[in-house]
């Protein structure tokens, strides 16, 4: 059962917040802890000011944000981590040696696709991240309700297996 979800992403500033703040307002059970994490945070800094702003235009309120760097420490074997890409998925098994539990956001959700990373671009290209995350992370609410993706959605298991070379048990999740 997993008591635990971090979300992972470059620097903890800006997909990492988001798709934490989006999941948070949607999942209503205090007895899972959710957080992000970046995998290259220097030092502590606020949430990027446009990803700040497109949450309250969605009416979400992300307050006292301040990136924080992963930390192996923080992960056990009830501990689900989702990147936002195969390349932070990657850098999780070789700098932490972390294989187990970590899936991409899309892979978990049962997408073949990563998420852009908005990051400089236009507050347009920052609401497209906010879709994308908001429809992914609906996905994943529902397996870790369910045990189970959605029948539209079919996991990625050679996607999975290929990176993490383990093989995926989605009994873990129920």
């Amino acid at each position: 059962m997993v008591k635990k979800l971090i979300f992972v992403c470059t620097d903890n500033t800006c997909m990492g917040p988001i798709a934490e703040t989006i999941f948070k307002n949607a999942w209503h059970n205090p007895e899972l802890e959710i957080c992000s994490r970046g995998l290259i945070v220097l030092f502590p800094e606020p949430v990027n000011p446009k990803a700040e702003t497109l949450l309250a235009t969605h009416g979400l309120i992300i307050s006292s944000h301040t990136a924080r760097q992963f930390k192996a420490e923080e992960v056990d074997e009830e501990t689900l981590i989702l990147t936002m890409n195969i390349a932070q998925k990657r850098r999780l098994a070789t700098d932490f040696f972390i294989n187990d539990n970590v899936y991409t956001l899309p892979e978990f959700a049962g997408e073949h696709k990563e998420v852009e990373d908005p990051y400089g671009k236009e507050l347009k290209d920052y609401e497209a991240c906010y879709m994308e995350l908001d429809k992914l992370i609906q996905n994943v609410i529902y397996r870790l309700l369910y045990g189970h993706l959605k029948e539209t959605a079919k996991p990625d298991d050679e996607l999975h297996n290929n990176i993490s070379g383990g093989t995926k048990n989605d009994s873990n999740w129920q």
